[in-house]
């Protein structure tokens, strides 16, 4: 039974990822966007981890400080109750001292592993962060240059296709017909133009032709 149901996970995995392979095929930014998406969730993982450190390293450093600080109270409190005489006093504050300082000791040993700890989270952040970002700008990149294989692939359905053909012909027959309405504009306007003058001139020979007939007599 275990063996059947491991032969069916692996199936199922295996249809899933060929499923994601195809998908991948089809649409490699919208993969790569999920993918930086988990991506970023990890970094975000990451930050946390990092920012837990530093507090958890902090508090160490706190409680380091206080055994410290204690330790050299308790030692302190020692030397007058031994000056005083006082040798139950003493021997209870030495107890305490010993304690407080195998506790500092401790704390100390502890508190540079946690600082060595959150130095390579850190490392181990940037880089993750500079990976990120490198991923980001090659995103850039494939989205560009998809950009251009989709620009070339309409382009060449167009200039390739019966339709645009026939537009390039309609193009060509409207092109001729605005030269030979151009044509015909200018053969109106400069007919329009020498019937007009000719007109002018008509008139005016009659005029030309009565001074000179006046002049003669």
């Amino acid at each position: 039974m275990t063996n059947l149901f491991s032969r069916i996970k692996q199936t199922i995995s295996a249809d899933f990822h060929e499923a994601l392979d195809k998908k991948e095929q089809k649409n490699p930014i919208a993969m790569l966007n999920q993918y930086l998406r988990d991506c970023e969730r990890e970094v975000e993982k990451v930050r946390k981890l990092v920012e837990r450190q530093n507090l958890l390293k902090e508090e160490f450093n706190r409680e380091y400080q206080e055994a410290r600080s204690l330790a050299e109270k308790r030692n302190s409190q020692a030397c007058i109750a031994e000056k005083a005489g006082e040798t139950e006093l003493e021997a209870f504050a030495k107890r305490e001292h010993q304690q407080y300082e195998e506790r500092a000791n401790n704390l100390k040993l502890s508190l540079e592993k946690v600082s060595a700890d959150l130095t390579s989270l850190e490392q181990k952040y940037e880089e993750m962060k500079h990976r990120l970002k490198d991923m980001y700008i090659k995103r850039m990149e494939l989205m560009g240059r998809e950009n251009v294989a989709r620009a070339t692939h309409r382009m060449n359905q167009v200039v390739g296709s019966s339709k645009a053909e026939y537009s390039y012909t309609k193009f060509n027959e409207m092109e001729t017909y605005l030269d030979r309405l151009e044509h015909q504009v200018n053969s109106d306007y400069h007919r329009n133009t020498i019937d007009a003058r000719i007109a002018q001139l008509e008139k005016e020979i009659p005029q030309t032709e009565e001074k000179t007939h006046s002049l003669s007599q």
